[in-house]
């Protein structure tokens, strides 16, 4: 009765309800936004021009990051040397700084019959690094003077030529050791199929963190002053061929040439081989530093400049007693390398816990630079920050190492709530229990690259400052007003850290900074 009462007869019944129902919609939506706006009233002031500064201090130590860092040979073409003394749950986490076990083996042990491979000798301790989160790194040698065989003797039995020598002396018929003839057909086509099978062992492995150049030349240094004495001409043009080799079948891995191709003590920096490796992104390696007494500490230094602003940069210091015996071991010297070679990587060449031991000091000076070492130097994010409305974060940053972040990585801001602990506080004094937070917001931001950061002499580091901007809560998940613990970390461009900084408030690789509040 009533509908009919107060529309008028003329029009349809159906129309009738629902010309009612918008009306008494209509009615009740200006309600609610009375109802909001006067709640919008009661809430506190804003506190969102107000901002948070906080600058960490770097803490000064050794850092475990991928692709970097002091390598540690586990096999030195000898299989006992270096890691036979260590136990099987000894990934050398106490020598500080060292992020990556190196497998430097002849062929001739990992494949002993043809087709038949021997991937434990490799795998086993490879395993264990990997297990610690840590990498591998690999070199394949065809030939040395301490074996008579490094090159398989099944490949000679199918036909390829080989060289005797004299150790020292060069190529004589009544020579004792062998190398390979390094670009013989049959010796190639043998090597290629060995590469193939590693290629498709470790290639898309992401634990393995480079690959050298390493088939060619005594000891898989690239030279062949004492065998085969080949010229400096033939030397490089049977390196190159190694070179491709590698590159077809690692061509996903960060490979590493050898500066003894161009001869130990070549001088300048233009090279027809080296110039070819860096732009296609092949790195150096220096073997070796102080195996002289200064001034001939090293050669390759002019070319490492050539190379380190696109491509990194490995240092292989001498055996470190062998180093001592002859006088050339200076730690000094060691040190200044770093920065002569922008280095990336640098090795532990000798029995680690003796290095270590006498050597701590510097080692520890080394890891303040060698490398890269990302600073978040400040920090100025606001107090309170609206759900679902842009806010900025304004950061300074710096590479404090020697060399480029050169896989780079992206700043992300993560929002936790936890239950405070007694032994965890953030920088603003609110304690935190860092074991088990949950993840509120992640937010990551695209627009700086840590492999844009520029290095420099250490004391004189550039910094970058940048502003990103974030939103929280936009659309989903639901996120709840409330004060939250904020963390920095870098890594992914999905957020995922990837990079340990050198701070202590850490969580799986984020760094609590302080803390944030959220408000409707």
């Amino acid at each position: 009765m009533f509908i009919d009462d107060v529309l008028p007869l003329t029009l349809p019944r159906c129309w009738k309800r629902r010309f009612l129902i918008s009306i008494v919609f209509g009615i009740s939506l200006l309600f609610t936004l009375f109802h909001v706006l006067y709640a919008e009233e009661t809430i506190p002031p804003s506190d969102t021009n107000q901002t948070t500064v906080f600058e960490p201090v770097d803490n000064g130590q050794g850092l475990v990051n991928p692709y970097m860092g002091w390598t540690a040979h586990f096999y030195s073409n000898v299989p006992v040397n270096y890691g036979s003394r260590l136990a099987p749950t000894d990934t050398l986490d106490w020598f500080e700084g060292e992020a990556c076990i190196y497998l430097r083996i002849p062929w001739a042990f990992i494949e002993p019959e043809e087709g038949k491979f021997n991937w434990a000798i490799l795998d086993t301790p490879a395993q264990r690094w990997i297990e610690a989160g840590k990498q591998v790194g690999f070199r394949f040698t065809t030939s040395e003077n301490w074996i008579d065989y490094a090159t398989p003797t099944w490949v000679f039995e199918a036909g390829a030529k080989k060289t005797p020598y004299i150790w020292g002396e060069g190529p004589n018929e009544n020579g004792t050791h062998f190398d390979p003839v390094f670009d013989d057909p049959i010796y190639l086509e043998k090597l290629e199929h060995f590469l193939a099978a590693a290629g498709k062992r470790y290639n898309n492995n992401p634990n393995v963190a480079f690959i050298d150049v390493g088939t060619f030349g005594m000891w898989g240094e690239g030279h062949t002053l004492a065998s085969s004495k080949l010229s400096p001409e033939e030397n490089a043009r049977i390196a190159g061929i190694h070179v491709e080799l590698h590159r077809k079948y690692f061509p996903d891995k960060q490979l590493f040439v050898i500066d003894d191709v161009i001869g130990p003590e070549a001088e300048g920096d233009d090279f027809p081989l080296m110039n070819d490796c860096i732009s296609k992104g092949i790195g150096l390696r220096d073997d070796s530093i102080l195996v002289q007494p200064a001034p001939k500490s090293w050669f390759h230094s002019d070319l490492a400049q050539k190379f380190w602003p696109k491509t990194p940069v490995f240092i292989e210091h001498e055996h470190y007693g062998g180093s001592k015996e002859r006088g050339a071991w200076d730690n000094d010297l060691l040190y200044k390398s770093v920065e002569d070679y922008h280095a990336t990587y640098m090795s532990i060449h000798w029995w680690p816990q003796i290095e270590w031991a006498e050597c701590k000091e510097n080692i520890q000076k080394i890891n303040r630079r060698l490398g890269y070492r990302l600073q978040l130097r400040r920090i100025e994010y606001p107090k309170q920050v609206k759900i679902g409305e842009d806010f900025q974060v304004k950061t300074t940053w710096a590479n404090a190492g020697v060399a480029p972040c050169y896989n780079g990585g992206f700043m992300a801001l993560t929002l936790t709530e936890s239950t405070p602990g007694p032994d965890a506080v953030t920088p603003d004094g609110t304690k935190t229990d860092c074991l088990n937070p949950g993840i509120v917001s992640v937010l990551s931001d695209e627009t700086l690259n840590m492999n844009e950061l520029a290095v420099g002499p250490v004391d004189a580091i550039p910094t970058t400052e940048h502003v990103s901007v974030f939103r929280i809560g936009y659309i989903a998940p639901t996120t709840k007003p409330g004060k939250y613990f904020l963390w920095v970390s870098v890594g992914e461009r999905d957020g995922t850290p990837v990079y340990t900084l050198p701070y202590d408030t850490n969580w799986k690789k984020r760094y609590c900074v302080g803390t944030i509040e959220l408000i409707p």
